[in-house]
């Protein structure tokens, strides 16, 4: 799980929990976990560069396992692996719209280049916390996940 700036870890902990499914969290050590509640979870520090919580997760990661990560360029490269990737708002990435999500990210950066700036993403909110709720609940009712962390 990439736990940087994640608003859903609470829920992956518990519903890890509850499926006996180990979660793992990725976070860089700019953001290492100072909440007691978080001191027993299986946290993997990576360097604060850009993209090293996204290459832990991409040479770690094996087909069955459960990604949660906002980024659709590491979702891009983790569908071909068999890799469940499931965004904080609960929309299940899959091979079929990735494309049209890496285009639409193209053209919002090119536009961001030419100072265009859109309003941003819209605050994260219950309906969607319960979206994820249920989607990642479903994923570990019906998926063969791993049960070992490698």
């Amino acid at each position: 799980m990439d736990a940087d700036s994640c608003p859903v870890k609470e829920e992956i902990a518990h519903l890890a929990s509850d499926f006996s499914v180990p979660a793992i969290f990725v976070a860089s050590y700019a953001h290492t976990v100072t909440n007691p509640l978080y001191a027993d979870w299986d946290w993997r520090y990576v360097d604060s560069s850009r993209e090293a919580a996204d290459l832990y997760i991409m040479n770690h990661t094996m087909k069955g396992d459960i990604v949660v990560t906002q980024d659709i360029g590491l979702a891009s490269t983790l569908l071909p692996k068999g890799v469940y990737v499931l965004s904080p708002k609960g929309i299940l990435f899959e091979d079929k719209d990735i494309q049209t999500a890496l285009d639409i990210r193209f053209l919002n950066a090119k536009a961001r280049a030419r100072g265009i700036y859109g309003k941003g993403p819209s605050p994260f909110s219950e309906v969607e916390r319960k979206r994820f709720v249920r989607v990642l609940s479903e994923i570990f009712a019906t998926a063969a996940v791993r049960k070992e962390p490698d």
